[in-house]
């Protein structure tokens, strides 16, 4: 078995289901002996199918039970069931003690079915596993398994397919379908150049792939893995509800054995009372409610972030992401595209202008070069370039057949005594002058994301402080801070600069409040390490990202930041829901059941259909549209 096919059988497989189907097959044998017992006569043959009953209802809690003894694990749900059951048969209650088990059955049917339901919630992540390749050979095309594959071969992946490694594109145009890795169902173009993820699918033409990452690091891989790990890290109320649990159940036994022992040895009372009472208070007692329907809440919460295409690492994080103090942004790539374009020309001919700056920089790769170069549309003669003479820091003299062109800032026009008039804009000038004679300046910008100005909106609306980093100059910053109304900008950063700021904000936030850092994942490594939470914004193809952050947004979405800090308070609402509400039955029906003012079969109420309750609310995380909201 390869290491995906491993880390699938982890989260969900064909056993859940098997498992769900055998306890419906328990319970309707169980329950159809328990009924035809009650038309039998014959005394020993009633005890016989009820005892017959019991165990089909009942026999891998015993099981259970036995195996938690042998382990030491003495005080626990499976224990208490046990006991308080085997008790109830011991003094003749053999209807009570059936009934028990197999309303317990019918419980634990609900809640696998329950846990199922978020299980597949996460591995609907695996219908993008790739389940072969077509690799290139001398022969032709040869259909082998993902990790036979090797860094550099090319695939091809016909239209219908998976894209099973990671690669660029060589050969072919198609459009991919991305929702498996991003949970968009828009399709996304792809081309010559471009690079492609494992995990899409390709839904037109024909495509070959230059494959650049082995199976094992591919884009799905990291997925898988993201999600295998996702429970390890347990959010504090889970750990909580699992140290209380193990505090909880020894001081119930005690109290049921002095609710026995008090008053049949000091006042006088009826053992078989007594005893009964005691059994009853038992069952109350399990802590099923809350040892299932606590991390269960947390598991949906992974799971219908995961959906939205957010990966979440750990139920801690969902725990910190519920209450944010402050966001910290890092401005290129996650606030903006990330991406230099040409935004504006200015000058008498604007076609001219750009032309001249476009021989400039024929030669050069620099990426405010290759935007001049794009936005180009006129046709350029490499013959017609005489030479280039690029002055470090402030831009380049090239030297055509029919003139000199300046293109670079105020100081390359200053040196050669060329007049420009002041500019103040957003984003990187170029001024051009031809023979010593302004032309105008060309405009070059990282465009601010289309979604940015309504999620620093909607976060300013929720009271967190906004805080956007950046190694720009403090007069661009600050411009860019003021388009997208964020509270705070910090500029002319270093990267152990915005570390400083990190622990600073972290230094003054209150106790039960989070420092969250967004970044591009690439060289904000250090910062998301340290904060309470750090995401990756496309961080998919980046192992700084998958290594560092707690979160990823798979496809890059800034708008995703306000939809997973709603889902994170409303799965803690859930959490705290079933804890009060689990609490606060309990404690009425155990103090009900220690009077005599409760019976074996309320007992089964407080304990089956209060799990019951807490799993099916816990179930309301799975509802993603509630959480993309203002």
């Amino acid at each position: 078995m390869d290491c995906h096919e491993s880390n699938c059988s982890k989260i969900f497989n064909n056993s859940d289901e098997q498992k769900t189907k055998q306890y419906l097959y328990e319970i309707i044998f169980a329950a159809a002996i328990y009924i035809c017992a009650f038309f039998v006569k014959e005394q020993s043959l009633k005890i016989i199918m009820f005892l017959t009953s019991y165990i089909i209802a009942g026999g891998d809690v015993l099981y259970n039970a036995i195996q938690d003894l042998k382990k030491g694990l003495v005080f626990d749900e499976h224990f208490l069931m046990s006991i308080a059951t085997l008790g109830a048969i011991g003094i003749g209650g053999y209807p009570e003690a059936i009934m028990v088990m197999i309303l317990y059955k019918i419980g634990e049917s609900l809640q696998e079915n329950a846990i199922n339901k978020s299980k597949k919630s996460i591995s609907a992540l695996m219908d993008m596993r790739p389940d072969y390749a077509y690799i290139e050979t001398e022969e032709g095309l040869k259909k082998v398994h993902p990790t036979s594959v090797k860094i550099g071969d090319i695939i091809t992946v016909k239209a219908g397919e998976k894209i099973p490694l990671d690669g660029i594109v060589v050969d072919g145009n198609t459009y991919v379908d991305t929702s498996a890795l991003t949970g968009e169902t828009i399709l996304k173009t792809i081309g010559i150049g471009d690079y492609i993820y494992s995990g899409y699918i390709n839904s037109s033409g024909v495509i070959k792939i230059k494959v650049t990452k082995s199976f094992s690091e591919s884009a799905v891989s990291k997925i898988l893995e993201l999600v295998e790990n996702a429970g390890e890290k347990k959010a504090k109320a889970e750990n909580y509800i699992t140290k209380f649990a193990k505090i909880y159940t020894p001081i119930v036994v005690l109290c049921a054995f002095l609710l026995v022992f008090i008053p049949v040895a000091f006042l006088g009372g009826v053992f078989t009372l007594w005893f009964k009472r005691a059994l009853t208070f038992l069952i109350i007692s399990c802590p099923c409610a809350f040892v299932l329907s606590v991390p269960l809440s947390f598991f949906a919460g992974i799971g219908a972030a995961s959906k939205l295409g957010i990966l979440i690492k750990g139920s801690c994080f969902i725990e910190q992401l519920s209450r944010p103090h402050s966001i910290l942004f890092d401005k290129t790539g996650t606030l903006t595209k990330g991406v230099f374009k040409v935004c504006k020309i200015c000058g008498d001919n604007s076609d001219e202008i750009l032309k001249y700056a476009a021989y400039a920089e024929y030669y050069s790769n620099h990426p405010i070069a290759q935007s001049i170069k794009k936005a180009n549309k006129t046709e350029l003669f490499k013959d017609n370039i005489k030479n280039v003479d690029e002055i470090s820091g402030k831009g380049v003299v090239a030297t055509l057949d029919e003139c000199t062109v300046y293109a670079g800032n105020k100081q390359l026009l200053k040196d050669f005594g060329i007049t420009a008039p002041p500019v103040d804009e957003i984003g990187t000038v170029v001024f051009v002058a031809k023979d010593k004679e302004y032309l105008g300046y060309i405009l070059i910008a990282d465009e601010i994301k289309e979604t940015t100005v309504e999620t620093i909106r909607i976060l300013n609306s929720k009271k967190i402080k906004t805080t956007m980093l950046t190694g720009d100059i403090d007069r661009i910053a600050k411009k860019v801070g003021r388009a997208i109304n964020i509270a705070e900008v910090r500029s002319e950063l270093l990267p152990e600069d915005k570390v400083s700021i990190l622990e600073e904000k972290i230094k003054n936030k209150p106790t039960a409040k989070s420092v969250l850092f967004v970044g591009d994942g690439i060289n904000d490594a250090p910062v998301l390490r340290q904060a309470d939470v750090g995401i990756a914004m496309g961080g998919l193809g980046s192992d700084a990202a998958i290594e560092s952050a707690d979160v990823i947004i798979i496809d890059d979405k800034i708008e995703k930041i306000p939809v997973m800090i709603n889902l994170a308070q409303k799965t803690m609402t859930i959490v705290r829901e079933n804890i009060i509400f689990a609490i606060g039955v309990k404690i009425l029906f155990l103090i009900a059941g220690a009077l005599g003012y409760m019976t074996m079969w309320g007992a089964v109420f407080a304990d089956v259909g209060v799990t019951c309750i807490a799993v099916l609310n816990s179930l309301r995380t799975l509802q993603t549209k509630s959480f993309i909201k203002k």
